[in-house]
């Protein structure tokens, strides 16, 4: 992670003495009677237990601590306080100037957060999303799951309703292995939510046109809460760094500015370990916890609707580990440590699922490049407890992470659309690809590069299908190395990927005849005789020698109809005249084989009379011809009487090729005189 540009105030720091690290405060109480200008520092400490009790009384930026510091915002009475205890303190010149900068819209900016105008306010991220799911209905539902603490409390402002934008084509059944991402439940961390925002708004886009996301959207979901903290988020568009929710009902009389602000820190007010490293009871404190878990109507609407989602699928014991089948993965977006951070945050025993964590944490620093690690860990952040993502896995088992991207929580806009949001979209992306497995696929191999000879062909044409399995692909910013294996399998699978029941599969070899690498070049002959004319999706999975399968990854194939193939429109009809009369039904026949053909009709089934025609065409490429089939009621016939007819056609070109229509023929009462076929 690059280094924070630091100016030393000359005089102001003094080598530091040894320090003891005991149980009383930091440092001294900040006054009510002015504001004070902020600061941004260095804070040197000497061990980890110093390091975490820093942590839990200073506002900590987050970053990494392989320094050896902490980055605080502070005020002149608490930096005063800190060089009295005999820390070694440093200014940060540039980042204390951005901080005390006023907010301020650029030249003719309409939209977005003053000064920053490529991340949405909540009122524009909330507009955007519903219009999203308004305009893409079948795939998006933008849905209310509880409140903010502003809008349960009478007499203040008016507050907000949290809400989870949920994509999956609705038009296949689930249920579905779940992605949840939220964002922004500390507030002054503006990249989080628009990334949120960009990355529904970018799966929808790809929809029918990326293969991978129209597969993920066909057969996963993933739900998106962009506002974790809408009433914190307001304050912070104003150009303030807060953190916490608004509510004032603890420590109310901390002074409302850019220090010691009331409010309760929703990532240390999880039910899971609350209480603990990382976390304070002091309400003015930055990491306030909140005077019970779970206390703020924020956690409790998340918690709850997570809990609603996503099975329990691990044990009550800390040492219970989730099962290696288990589904479900859950990323908070925070700002601004470059890290992908995995359970315990305040623990430095390992989760009973670390290896398999991490594992998938290096499948996304492989994307965006951070460094992968344990928060309570040296080096890495500092302890945590009562978070969201703790309480995820602790409680339900889910591999759980807490990304922190981008170098600032005011990241400026070149920033946060070159390097941030294309580093962490396909991070994001692998996400949504492990949820179905996330301890056990990550393990396995890439597939990449999945194509075929032609992406059209006709019916019966033979293909080459290649791709490219990769078990290398991991990265972790210095924290370990991910073994891989050998290429051992591969396997394709049409239309649905080989997990799914009925779905058969078949083996791909390797371009040079062996699997022998971590990474091969995959081929496999397709045979399309088959395939039925339209879009296709072929699924490619690769497996490494220690038998895991990876992810898959498809490719679309349009199938054209050959020489023969035609269509027979509606399937069925109904309708129905009183005894006695006639009733008439239109078909459509349309020929789309290269060839000419004529088609032959027959009936079946029916016991009343009936007339249609014996042949139709010859019908060229692309012609429609509009045919009627006549059934008349017997006269006499009891009203309520009921007749079927199948009508069937055959291709004289390939009489193999049928299509076929039923018409059902009702005998009204004599009132109901008009004919009347419904499709």
């Amino acid at each position: 992670m690059p280094l924070l540009i630091v100016v030393v105030l000359a005089g102001l720091v003094a080598p530091p003495p040894a320090v003891h690290v005991s149980a009383s405060p930091l440092l001294p109480a900040a006054s009510s009677a002015a504001v004070e200008e902020p600061l941004v520092v260095r804070v040197y400490f000497d061990s980890i237990a110093e390091r975490d009790l820093l942590a839990g009384e200073l506002d900590v930026t987050e970053e990494l601590t392989s320094g050896g510091y902490l980055g605080a915002l502070v005020s002149e009475t608490e930096y005063q306080g800190l060089l009295a205890q005999g820390y070694r303190v440093e200014i940060d010149q540039a980042r204390t100037a951005l901080l005390r900068r006023p907010a301020e819209s650029l030249p003719g900016q309409a939209n977005g957060i003053s000064g920053f105008p490529c991340y949405r306010t909540v009122e524009e991220t909330y507009a955007s999303l519903a219009q999203l799911a308004a305009d893409h209905s079948g795939l998006a539902t933008w849905i209310d799951i509880g409140d903010s603490w502003e809008k349960v409390t009478p007499g203040g402002a008016p507050g907000y309703d949290l809400r989870v934008l949920i994509l999956t084509n609705k038009s296949r059944p689930g249920p579905k292995p779940i992605f949840f991402l939220m964002a922004a439940i500390h507030a002054r961390e503006y990249t989080t939510a628009e990334m949120a925002a960009r990355y529904a708004e970018y799966l929808v886009s790809q929809y029918g046109a990326d293969p991978d996301i129209t597969w993920l959207l066909d057969y996963f979901e993933v739900h998106i809460l962009p506002q974790a903290n809408p009433d914190g988020r307001k304050i912070a568009e104003g150009g303030v760094y807060q953190r916490k929710n608004t509510n004032n009902t603890n420590g109310g009389s901390c002074q409302a500015n850019i220090f010691n602000q009331f409010g309760t820190d929703i990532n240390r007010n999880s039910s899971y370990q609350w209480g603990g490293a990382g976390s304070s009871n002091d309400p003015c404190s930055e990491v306030y916890r909140g005077p019970a878990p779970t206390s703020e109507p924020e956690t409790q609407a998340i918690q709850a609707y997570v809990a609603s989602i996503f099975p329990d699928q691990r044990g009550p014991n800390p040492g219970d580990a989730a099962p290696s089948d288990a589904s479900g993965v859950f990323i908070s977006l925070h700002s601004y440590a470059q890290a992908v951070l995995f359970p315990w945050g305040g623990a430095n025993s390992p989760a009973p699922n670390s290896t398999a964590l991490e594992t998938l944490g290096r499948k996304f620093a492989f994307f965006n490049g951070y460094r992968v690690c344990q928060p309570s860990k040296p080096g890495c952040l500092y302890p945590t407890t009562g978070t969201t993502d703790d309480w995820a896995y602790g409680e339900l088992g889910l591999a759980a992470y807490t990304f922190e991207v981008g170098t600032d929580f005011f990241e400026d806009c070149d920033t946060f659309a070159n390097t941030v949001l294309p580093g962490n979209l396909p991070a994001l992306l692998a996400a949504f690809k492990a949820t179905r497995r996330p301890y056990q696929s990550p393990a396995g191999p890439d597939t990449l590069l999945v194509s075929t000879t032609l992406t059209t062909a006709l019916a019966g044409e033979p293909l080459t299908l290649t791709a490219f399995a990769d078990d290398t692909r991991y990265a972790s910013g210095g924290w370990g190395n991910e073994p891989s294996q050998a290429i051992a399998a591969a396997r394709y699978s049409l239309d649905a990927p080989a997990w799914i029941t009925g779905t058969g599969s078949l083996s791909m070899a390797a371009a040079d005849g062996a699997f022998d690498s971590a990474t091969e070049n995959l081929q496999a002959a397709l045979d399309t005789a088959d395939w039925i004319p339209g879009r296709h999706l072929v699924f490619v999975e690769s497996q490494d020698a220690a038998g895991n399968w990876g992810a898959p990854d498809a490719a679309f194939v349009w199938i054209l109809p050959g020489d023969y193939y035609f269509t027979l429109a509606p399937p069925a009809l109904s309708g129905g005249a009183a005894a006695g009369v006639a009733v008439p039904y239109r078909l459509d026949l349309t020929q789309f084989g290269a060839q000419t053909d004529t088609f032959t009709v027959t009936v079946a089934g029916n016991a009343w009379p009936l007339a249609a025609p014996s042949v139709l065409g010859p019908l060229a490429k692309g012609d429609t011809t509009p045919f009627t089939v006549t059934v008349t009621n017997p006269p006499g016939t009891p009203p309520g009487s009921q007749d079927t007819t199948q009508v069937t056609l055959t291709s004289a070109g390939n009489p193999s090729l049928q299509r076929s229509a039923l018409l059902v023929t009702t005998v009204y009462y004599q009132a109901y005189l008009p004919i009347i076929a419904y499709p």
